[in-house]
């Protein structure tokens, strides 16, 4: 199975200002484009090659596994954004965060700082359980909620390459921006 980048659904200047098209051109199209090219010639020859994606990253491991799991995750994550936000999260999706973290600033609140403290490279995830229970959860590198039977709901990226050209080292400054830039109704597809 040959693995292709998919297609953004807005224009890579759709998200200025909390993403600048510079951001995207290296973001989507070099570092999104190449975790794309490695797997493509990783599974050549493998018991891997005629998977699908969400097979892969359950049953590998090493290269194959981490660039699997970086085209998954990069696709869910800018599957996240719509230009202007859209949406809010729906009543359902509500009352289970504020069930979980009291109100939706105190969940914001949680899901920035899990983004802000995790040390090195990697993702924030809001995730539900098989019972339907909202979590957050920090992911290192190429880690990814598919490989704990959790699903995921919103992600953010917080590997450098996802906000150094536009906001340097304030990682905090470019985690307030994607809040603006959510697309809710996928959120609560999600969900």
């Amino acid at each position: 199975m040959k693995f292709e980048l998919p297609k953004l659904a807005y224009e890579a200047n759709a998200l200025e200002p909390a993403i600048s098209s510079q951001t995207i051109a290296f973001h989507y199209g070099k570092h999104h484009q190449a975790y794309v090219n490695n797997l493509n010639a990783m599974v050549v020859g493998t018991p891997f090659e005629n998977m699908g994606l969400e097979d892969i990253i359950r049953k590998s491991e090493g290269g194959i596994f981490n660039n699997a799991a970086q085209v998954w995750n990069h696709t869910f994550y800018f599957n996240c954004f719509t230009p202007g936000g859209a949406g809010e999260p729906s009543e359902d999706l509500l009352e289970a965060i504020e069930e979980t973290w009291d109100s939706f600033e105190n969940f914001k609140k949680e899901f920035n700082t899990a983004a802000a403290t995790l040390f090195g490279s990697g993702w924030a995830w809001l995730v539900k359980d098989k019972d339907g229970r909202l979590s957050i959860i920090k992911e290192s590198n190429a880690g990814t909620p598919l490989t704990k039977n959790l699903e995921p709901v919103l992600t953010f990226d917080v590997w450098e390459h996802a906000y150094y050209l536009d906001y340097q080292n304030r990682r905090a400054d470019y985690l307030e921006a994607l809040w603006k830039i959510i697309d809710w109704e996928a959120v609560n597809a999600r969900y």
